[in-house]
């Protein structure tokens, strides 16, 4: 009796879902479920491509401000070298006498101790 209902329980699982009906149930849940999967992955895919599009954006921004940024820059530092070309043409102007050779000695001595004086404060 027992290996009876043990045949009856192994028969039963094995022929489980071969009726028509059931057949076509689980291939139908199976191809539903596969549809789920897909959409699933979809909107995962759509989320991440505007995730991407979103960080694009701002790299973009971000290179166009640093853009700005360097033209000014560049263009300070344009002006920066035009001033100094100043200062250095009427420094040769100064030292091309030799009484103004004194007095740019007295200058540039004065300039030194300035800086020698401030760094040792800083230092302190």
């Amino acid at each position: 009796m027992n290996s009876r209902s043990n045949y009856r329980s192994t028969r039963t699982s094995l022929f489980d879902g071969i009726e028509e009906g059931r057949i076509r149930a689980s291939s139908y849940s199976s191809h539903e479920i596969d549809e789920n999967e897909n959409d699933q992955a979809i909107d995962g895919l759509q989320d991440r491509v505007s995730i991407l599009k979103r960080l694009s954006g701002d790299i973009h921004e971000e290179v166009e401000t640093h853009n700005h940024m360097l033209d000014r820059m560049g263009n300070d530092m344009d002006s920066s070298r035009g001033f100094l070309s100043g200062t250095v043409d009427k420094f040769k102007m100064v030292f091309e006498t030799k009484s103004s050779r004194r007095m740019g000695t007295l200058v540039g001595s004065f300039v030194v101790v300035f800086l020698l004086i401030y760094y040792l404060t800083r230092l302190v």
